[in-house]
Protein backbone atom coordinates (compact mmCIF):
# COMPACT_ATOMS: atom_id res chain seq x y z
CA UNK A 1 0.00 0.00 0.00
CA UNK A 2 2.88 2.20 0.22
CA UNK A 3 2.56 2.94 3.72
CA UNK A 4 5.80 5.56 3.75
CA UNK A 5 4.53 7.76 0.70
CA UNK A 6 0.60 8.05 1.80
CA UNK A 7 -1.08 11.00 2.73
CA UNK A 8 -4.03 10.18 5.16
CA UNK A 9 -6.71 12.79 5.35
CA UNK A 10 -7.34 11.50 9.51
CA UNK A 11 -6.09 8.24 11.18
CA UNK A 12 -9.86 7.05 10.66
CA UNK A 13 -9.48 7.14 7.36
CA UNK A 14 -5.92 5.05 6.89
CA UNK A 15 -7.74 2.52 9.38
CA UNK A 16 -10.59 2.41 6.89
CA UNK A 17 -8.31 1.86 3.90
CA UNK A 18 -6.14 -0.76 5.81
CA UNK A 19 -10.03 -2.31 6.53
CA UNK A 20 -10.15 -2.48 2.51
CA UNK A 21 -6.52 -3.78 1.76
CA UNK A 22 -7.86 -7.08 3.92
CA UNK A 23 -10.83 -7.60 2.30
CA UNK A 24 -11.26 -10.35 -0.95
CA UNK A 25 -11.66 -7.56 -4.09
CA UNK A 26 -8.31 -5.71 -3.10
CA UNK A 27 -6.36 -8.60 -1.83
CA UNK A 28 -7.70 -10.81 -4.86
CA UNK A 29 -6.69 -7.56 -7.56
CA UNK A 30 -10.12 -9.11 -9.69
CA UNK A 31 -10.58 -5.47 -11.14
CA UNK A 32 -7.13 -5.45 -12.87
CA UNK A 33 -7.14 -9.08 -13.91
CA UNK A 34 -10.29 -8.80 -15.93
CA UNK A 35 -8.64 -5.29 -17.17
CA UNK A 36 -5.40 -7.54 -18.30
CA UNK A 37 -7.31 -9.82 -19.76
CA UNK A 38 -9.78 -8.09 -21.56
CA UNK A 39 -7.51 -5.57 -22.77
CA UNK A 40 -4.73 -8.07 -24.24
CA UNK A 41 -7.71 -10.35 -26.09
CA UNK A 42 -9.23 -7.97 -27.05
CA UNK A 43 -5.74 -5.65 -28.61
CA UNK A 44 -4.74 -9.17 -30.21
CA UNK A 45 -7.98 -10.66 -31.45
CA UNK A 46 -9.16 -7.30 -32.65
CA UNK A 47 -5.80 -7.32 -35.20
CA UNK A 48 -6.31 -10.86 -35.94
CA UNK A 49 -9.82 -10.83 -37.12
CA UNK A 50 -9.39 -6.93 -38.78
CA UNK A 51 -10.87 -7.92 -42.01
CA UNK A 52 -13.59 -9.26 -40.63
CA UNK A 53 -14.20 -6.41 -38.23
CA UNK A 54 -13.42 -3.69 -41.17
CA UNK A 55 -10.52 -1.54 -41.25
CA UNK A 56 -12.11 1.77 -39.46
CA UNK A 57 -13.86 -0.31 -36.62
CA UNK A 58 -10.92 -2.00 -35.92
CA UNK A 59 -8.90 1.06 -35.61
CA UNK A 60 -11.35 2.70 -33.45
CA UNK A 61 -11.17 -0.65 -31.03
CA UNK A 62 -7.33 -0.84 -31.38
CA UNK A 63 -7.53 3.17 -29.93
CA UNK A 64 -9.29 2.09 -27.49
CA UNK A 65 -7.47 -0.73 -26.37
CA UNK A 66 -4.19 0.97 -26.78
CA UNK A 67 -4.89 3.63 -24.74
CA UNK A 68 -6.26 1.52 -21.67
CA UNK A 69 -3.25 -0.41 -22.09
CA UNK A 70 -1.18 2.75 -21.10
CA UNK A 71 -3.49 3.28 -18.31
CA UNK A 72 -2.80 -0.20 -17.55
CA UNK A 73 0.75 0.94 -17.40
CA UNK A 74 0.22 3.43 -15.37
CA UNK A 75 -1.62 0.92 -12.76
CA UNK A 76 1.30 -1.63 -12.81
CA UNK A 77 4.09 0.89 -11.76
CA UNK A 78 2.30 1.45 -8.63
CA UNK A 79 2.31 -2.31 -7.49
CA UNK A 80 -0.30 -3.95 -9.08
CA UNK A 81 -1.93 -6.51 -9.72
CA UNK A 82 0.81 -8.52 -7.75
CA UNK A 83 3.44 -7.43 -5.22
CA UNK A 84 6.51 -8.75 -7.19
CA UNK A 85 7.69 -5.60 -9.48
CA UNK A 86 9.46 -7.98 -12.00
CA UNK A 87 6.08 -9.68 -12.47
CA UNK A 88 3.74 -6.57 -13.06
CA UNK A 89 6.63 -5.06 -15.42
CA UNK A 90 6.11 -8.29 -17.32
CA UNK A 91 2.53 -7.58 -17.86
CA UNK A 92 3.36 -3.91 -19.42
CA UNK A 93 6.51 -4.69 -21.27
CA UNK A 94 5.08 -5.62 -24.69
CA UNK A 95 5.11 -2.45 -26.82
CA UNK A 96 1.57 -2.13 -27.15
CA UNK A 97 1.54 1.59 -27.42
CA UNK A 98 4.72 1.66 -29.90
CA UNK A 99 6.56 5.09 -28.40
CA UNK A 100 8.29 4.01 -24.85
CA UNK A 101 10.17 1.21 -22.61
CA UNK A 102 7.94 0.46 -20.56
CA UNK A 103 11.22 0.43 -17.61
CA UNK A 104 12.08 4.43 -18.66
CA UNK A 105 8.13 5.28 -18.05
CA UNK A 106 8.06 3.56 -14.48
CA UNK A 107 11.69 5.11 -13.78
CA UNK A 108 10.16 8.51 -14.82
CA UNK A 109 6.78 8.50 -13.41
CA UNK A 110 8.15 7.22 -10.01
CA UNK A 111 10.35 10.56 -10.24
CA UNK A 112 7.30 12.33 -10.93
CA UNK A 113 5.64 11.27 -7.31
CA UNK A 114 8.58 12.93 -5.46
CA UNK A 115 5.81 14.81 -3.16
CA UNK A 116 7.52 17.99 -2.34
CA UNK A 117 9.32 18.64 -6.26
CA UNK A 118 6.10 17.99 -7.58
CA UNK A 119 5.41 20.32 -10.77
CA UNK A 120 9.06 21.63 -10.05
CA UNK A 121 11.24 21.77 -13.57
CA UNK A 122 14.33 19.35 -13.44
CA UNK A 123 13.06 17.70 -10.47
CA UNK A 124 9.42 16.18 -11.75
CA UNK A 125 10.33 14.84 -15.12
CA UNK A 126 6.65 15.51 -15.86
CA UNK A 127 6.24 18.81 -15.38
CA UNK A 128 5.40 21.02 -18.08
CA UNK A 129 7.10 24.36 -16.48
CA UNK A 130 10.16 25.35 -17.26
CA UNK A 131 12.70 27.57 -14.76
CA UNK A 132 12.49 31.35 -15.03
CA UNK A 133 16.02 31.38 -16.90
CA UNK A 134 15.41 28.64 -19.44
CA UNK A 135 11.94 30.33 -20.41
CA UNK A 136 13.54 33.34 -21.02
CA UNK A 137 16.65 32.06 -23.42
CA UNK A 138 13.34 30.36 -25.76
CA UNK A 139 13.39 31.75 -29.19
CA UNK A 140 9.87 33.80 -29.98
CA UNK A 141 8.91 30.58 -32.10
CA UNK A 142 9.98 28.38 -29.62
CA UNK A 143 7.51 29.99 -26.87
CA UNK A 144 5.02 30.08 -29.60
CA UNK A 145 4.80 25.99 -30.03
CA UNK A 146 4.97 25.93 -25.97
CA UNK A 147 1.76 27.96 -25.89
CA UNK A 148 0.26 25.98 -28.45
CA UNK A 149 1.00 22.78 -26.92
CA UNK A 150 -0.60 24.45 -23.99
CA UNK A 151 -3.87 24.40 -25.30
CA UNK A 152 -6.57 21.59 -25.28
CA UNK A 153 -6.76 21.27 -29.05
CA UNK A 154 -2.82 21.70 -29.06
CA UNK A 155 -2.18 19.13 -26.54
CA UNK A 156 -4.52 16.65 -28.68
CA UNK A 157 -2.62 17.27 -32.07
CA UNK A 158 0.90 18.96 -30.97
CA UNK A 159 2.17 17.41 -27.32
CA UNK A 160 2.44 13.90 -28.43
CA UNK A 161 4.50 14.62 -31.54
CA UNK A 162 6.72 16.70 -29.23
CA UNK A 163 7.02 13.47 -26.67
CA UNK A 164 7.79 11.60 -29.58
CA UNK A 165 10.66 13.50 -30.67
CA UNK A 166 11.63 13.72 -26.69
CA UNK A 167 11.73 9.95 -26.03
CA UNK A 168 13.41 9.17 -29.59
CA UNK A 169 16.12 11.94 -28.54
CA UNK A 170 16.81 10.48 -25.27
CA UNK A 171 17.32 7.08 -26.93
CA UNK A 172 20.21 8.75 -29.15
CA UNK A 173 21.47 10.33 -25.97
CA UNK A 174 21.66 6.73 -24.14
CA UNK A 175 23.23 4.90 -27.21
CA UNK A 176 26.21 8.15 -27.50
CA UNK A 177 26.69 8.12 -23.74
CA UNK A 178 26.67 4.30 -23.25
CA UNK A 179 23.99 4.53 -20.52
CA UNK A 180 23.88 0.47 -20.67
CA UNK A 181 20.54 0.11 -18.82
CA UNK A 182 18.42 2.63 -20.60
CA UNK A 183 20.11 0.75 -24.01
CA UNK A 184 19.40 -2.86 -22.47
CA UNK A 185 15.37 -1.16 -21.88
CA UNK A 186 15.62 0.18 -25.96
CA UNK A 187 17.15 -2.81 -27.14
CA UNK A 188 14.46 -5.45 -25.30
CA UNK A 189 11.78 -2.54 -26.39
CA UNK A 190 13.08 -2.47 -29.80
CA UNK A 191 12.76 -5.94 -30.46
CA UNK A 192 9.75 -6.59 -28.96
CA UNK A 193 7.98 -4.09 -31.47
CA UNK A 194 9.88 -5.33 -34.41
CA UNK A 195 8.03 -8.96 -33.39
CA UNK A 196 4.81 -7.54 -33.04
CA UNK A 197 5.04 -5.61 -36.42
CA UNK A 198 6.03 -8.46 -38.25
CA UNK A 199 2.84 -10.06 -36.57
CA UNK A 200 1.21 -7.30 -37.66
CA UNK A 201 2.27 -7.84 -41.39
CA UNK A 202 1.77 -11.56 -41.05
CA UNK A 203 -2.28 -10.52 -40.61
CA UNK A 204 -2.11 -7.83 -43.54
CA UNK A 205 -2.72 -4.70 -40.86
CA UNK A 206 0.35 -2.03 -41.84
CA UNK A 207 2.52 -0.94 -39.09
CA UNK A 208 2.90 2.03 -40.69
CA UNK A 209 -1.13 2.68 -40.64
CA UNK A 210 -0.83 1.02 -36.54
CA UNK A 211 1.47 3.97 -35.73
CA UNK A 212 -0.17 6.72 -37.63
CA UNK A 213 -3.62 5.70 -37.09
CA UNK A 214 -3.69 4.00 -33.85
CA UNK A 215 -0.73 4.95 -31.74
CA UNK A 216 -0.51 8.61 -32.52
CA UNK A 217 -4.80 8.91 -31.84
CA UNK A 218 -3.62 6.66 -28.48
CA UNK A 219 -0.50 8.83 -27.17
CA UNK A 220 -3.07 12.39 -28.14
CA UNK A 221 -6.12 10.89 -25.60
CA UNK A 222 -3.77 10.85 -23.00
CA UNK A 223 -2.90 13.92 -23.05
CA UNK A 224 -6.85 14.48 -22.45
CA UNK A 225 -6.19 12.96 -19.34
CA UNK A 226 -2.94 15.01 -18.15
CA UNK A 227 -4.08 18.33 -19.44
CA UNK A 228 -3.86 20.48 -15.96
CA UNK A 229 -3.42 17.59 -14.32
CA UNK A 230 -1.38 20.02 -12.19
CA UNK A 231 -0.26 23.00 -11.31
CA UNK A 232 2.03 25.54 -9.71
CA UNK A 233 1.03 26.32 -5.72
CA UNK A 234 3.15 26.94 -2.67
CA UNK A 235 1.38 23.85 -0.88
CA UNK A 236 2.58 20.09 -2.88
CA UNK A 237 -1.22 19.06 -1.53
CA UNK A 238 -2.84 22.03 -4.05
CA UNK A 239 -0.90 20.93 -7.06
CA UNK A 240 -3.41 18.11 -8.29
CA UNK A 241 -6.43 18.10 -9.36
CA UNK A 242 -9.70 16.67 -9.00
CA UNK A 243 -11.58 15.06 -12.39
CA UNK A 244 -15.40 14.39 -11.63
CA UNK A 245 -15.42 12.74 -15.01
CA UNK A 246 -17.80 10.62 -16.32
CA UNK A 247 -17.89 6.95 -16.75
CA UNK A 248 -16.22 6.34 -20.27
CA UNK A 249 -13.38 8.48 -18.97
CA UNK A 250 -13.37 7.02 -15.85
CA UNK A 251 -12.85 3.45 -16.99
CA UNK A 252 -10.36 4.37 -20.18
CA UNK A 253 -8.36 6.03 -17.55
CA UNK A 254 -8.94 3.81 -14.99
CA UNK A 255 -9.68 6.72 -12.57
CA UNK A 256 -6.88 8.71 -12.90
CA UNK A 257 -9.08 11.57 -13.02
CA UNK A 258 -8.97 11.38 -8.58
CA UNK A 259 -5.14 12.99 -9.58
CA UNK A 260 -5.15 14.57 -6.36
CA UNK A 261 -6.20 11.10 -4.46
CA UNK A 262 -3.73 9.51 -6.25
CA UNK A 263 -0.91 11.30 -5.39
CA UNK A 264 -2.28 11.42 -1.70
CA UNK A 265 -2.29 7.36 -1.73
CA UNK A 266 -0.31 6.06 -4.47
CA UNK A 267 -1.23 2.68 -3.77
CA UNK A 268 -4.60 2.48 -3.37
CA UNK A 269 -5.78 0.18 -6.88
CA UNK A 270 -7.82 2.04 -9.65
CA UNK A 271 -11.30 0.36 -8.21
CA UNK A 272 -10.77 1.85 -5.11
CA UNK A 273 -9.92 5.64 -5.88
CA UNK A 274 -13.46 6.59 -7.03
CA UNK A 275 -14.78 5.84 -3.32
CA UNK A 276 -12.05 6.94 -1.42
CA UNK A 277 -12.48 10.11 -3.20
CA UNK A 278 -16.52 10.47 -2.53
CA UNK A 279 -16.58 8.88 0.92
CA UNK A 280 -14.64 12.42 1.83
CA UNK A 281 -15.72 14.19 -0.90
CA UNK A 282 -15.37 17.95 1.06
CA UNK A 283 -12.00 17.31 2.46
CA UNK A 284 -9.93 15.97 -0.81
CA UNK A 285 -11.39 19.26 -2.08
CA UNK A 286 -10.38 21.48 0.85
CA UNK A 287 -7.41 19.72 0.76
CA UNK A 288 -6.36 20.35 -2.76
CA UNK A 289 -7.90 24.25 -2.48
CA UNK A 290 -10.72 23.63 -4.50
CA UNK A 291 -8.58 22.66 -7.66
CA UNK A 292 -11.62 20.89 -9.16
CA UNK A 293 -13.03 20.47 -12.36
CA UNK A 294 -16.30 18.80 -13.53
CA UNK A 295 -15.65 16.43 -16.48
CA UNK A 296 -12.57 16.71 -19.81
CA UNK A 297 -15.41 18.90 -21.52
CA UNK A 298 -15.00 21.91 -19.01
CA UNK A 299 -11.42 21.72 -20.03
CA UNK A 300 -11.63 21.37 -23.38
CA UNK A 301 -14.35 24.51 -23.19
CA UNK A 302 -12.39 26.81 -21.05
CA UNK A 303 -8.85 25.79 -23.13
CA UNK A 304 -9.44 24.72 -26.86
CA UNK A 305 -7.74 27.48 -28.52
CA UNK A 306 -6.76 29.58 -24.90
CA UNK A 307 -3.33 28.35 -23.79
CA UNK A 308 -3.10 27.08 -19.94
CA UNK A 309 -0.37 29.59 -18.46
CA UNK A 310 2.13 26.65 -17.40
CA UNK A 311 5.39 28.44 -18.60
CA UNK A 312 7.82 29.75 -16.25
CA UNK A 313 7.61 27.69 -13.11
CA UNK A 314 7.00 30.66 -10.42
CA UNK A 315 8.41 28.94 -7.72
CA UNK A 316 11.73 28.01 -9.46
CA UNK A 317 14.32 30.28 -10.58
CA UNK A 318 17.52 28.48 -10.91
CA UNK A 319 18.47 26.62 -14.41
CA UNK A 320 17.17 23.66 -16.27
CA UNK A 321 13.34 22.78 -17.80
CA UNK A 322 11.69 19.73 -19.15
CA UNK A 323 9.41 19.74 -21.86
Amino acid sequence: MGKRSSLYLHPQQRDQIHHLASGFLWRSELPTWIVIITLYSGWFATLAYWKTLGLLPATLLLIGFTTWYMSLQHELIHGHPTRFAWLNALFGTLPLAVWYPYGLYRDSHLAHHRHDSLTIPVDDPESYYFTEESWARFSPWHKRVIHARNTFCGRLLLAPLLDILQTLASAVTAFRHLHLRAMAMWLVHASLLAALFAWMMHNGFSPVWFVLAVSYPALALTKVRSFYEHRAADNPLARSVINEAGLFWRVLFLNLNYHSVHHDLPGVPWYGLKSVYLQNRAAYQKRNHGFLVRGYSEWMRQFWRRAVNVTAHPGRRHEGSHE
